[in-house]
């Protein structure tokens, strides 16, 4: 396929970290990315290129344009992790399928993004693009941390941000598997909705009352698991109040504050755990055969209706600069741009 020698794109302004942490929360997009046009990308050994379709936006996305994440920012290299789009050229035998993807060298958002052939993912031809376009961060997040909850053994698990896309895929596969999901959220109003799609308990952060509310939950379903977006106070107490072997994994930074661990004698007596998740580092040990399995559940769950990409917002690339800062700040739903 043909392709053209430039293309548009939302382009990093800075390289490396920030050496801040100021949270997944952009006003203004001009100190950090610039919409311009650049070359498209050149595929080499093992590598694919991709006309892209539709670009997630993730809050590590945010985090990442920002300095604040695992890996340091490139300047003059698109900004952008995961999209669904079609290859065009490349060491791949998948030119002219459609391709949900995780860019590993040029970004999603632009016209054209570049990426490790291997890390490919066909898609069925029945799958809606945007729970193509976001099929990798948050759906094999949620199924590979799920996993962990069901290892433990226990009949329930506590989930944090649980309002959120990845939130709300976690509170389905509780429902589905038939381990309780106990949802925290921030505001009350998301407690009907959640308890809707099958969460079992919902506590919220607001409430002067929710640790109090929480103890009898603990008492009587006894969590194990705590997975965990927003790293925050509440998150701790929630934990210090959960039973013995009780395990927080944290793979989020939601809060900018810091929380307070005020009963460090829980992980020598009670043999608690405090642990992070990170989706890149999961990829590079999983065997072929569960990724393989994995991928496809994941597919299923979205073309079956048992799992739904709430859209909040579609932002055109070019707009983005002036709307995408508004967008993300939407609640409940997830935020894509269009090519």
């Amino acid at each position: 396929m043909s392709t053209p020698e430039t293309m548009k794109a939302l382009v990093q302004l800075h390289d490396g970290y920030s050496g801040r942490q100021e949270g997944p929360v952009i006003d203004d997009l001009a100190p950090l990315l610039e919409y311009r046009e650049v070359p498209v990308p050149q595929p080499g050994p093992g590598q694919a290129l991709i006309k892209v379709d539709l670009a997630a936006v993730n809050p590590s996305d945010l985090h990442f344009i920002k300095g604040e994440y695992g890996q340091p920012r490139v300047k003059g290299a698109p900004a952008g992790f995961e999209g669904v789009g079609t290859v065009v050229a490349g060491d791949t035998p998948f030119v002219g399928q459609r391709v949900s993807f995780y860019a590993t060298h040029s970004g999603t958002w632009a016209d054209y993004a570049l990426t490790e052939a291997r890390g490919l993912i066909p898609c069925r031809p029945d799958l809606r693009a945007e729970d193509a376009a976001g099929l990798i961060v948050n759906p094999l997040t949620a199924s590979a941390m799920f996993d962990i909850v069901r290892d433990s053994g226990a009949d329930s698990f506590i989930l944090t941000a649980a309002g959120s896309q990845l939130g709300k895929l976690l509170i389905a596969l509780g429902r589905d598997y038939g381990i309780a999901p106990i949802a925290v959220v921030r505001r009350a109003q998301q407690g009907e909705m959640l308890r809707d799609l099958g969460a079992e308990e919902v506590l919220v952060t607001s409430d002067p009352e929710m640790l109090a509310k929480a103890a009898p939950i603990m008492k009587a379903r006894k969590p194990r698991i705590l997975l965990d977006a927003v790293g925050d106070q509440h998150t701790a107490d929630l934990f210090f109040a959960m039973p013995n072997r009780a395990r927080w994994v944290n793979y989020g930074k939601l809060s900018t504050e810091p929380p307070r661990l005020t009963q460090l004698g829980q992980l020598i007596f009670q043999h608690k755990k405090i642990e992070g998740f990170w989706l890149t580092e999961w990829m590079k040990t999983a065997s072929p055969e569960k990724l393989g399995a994995v991928i496809t559940e994941v597919q299923e769950r979205f073309v079956s209706g048992k799992c739904r990409t709430d859209v909040t917002a579609v932002v055109s690339l070019a707009d983005a600069m002036s709307e995408l800062p508004a967008a993300t700040k939407k609640l409940d739903g997830k935020v894509f741009l269009k090519p």
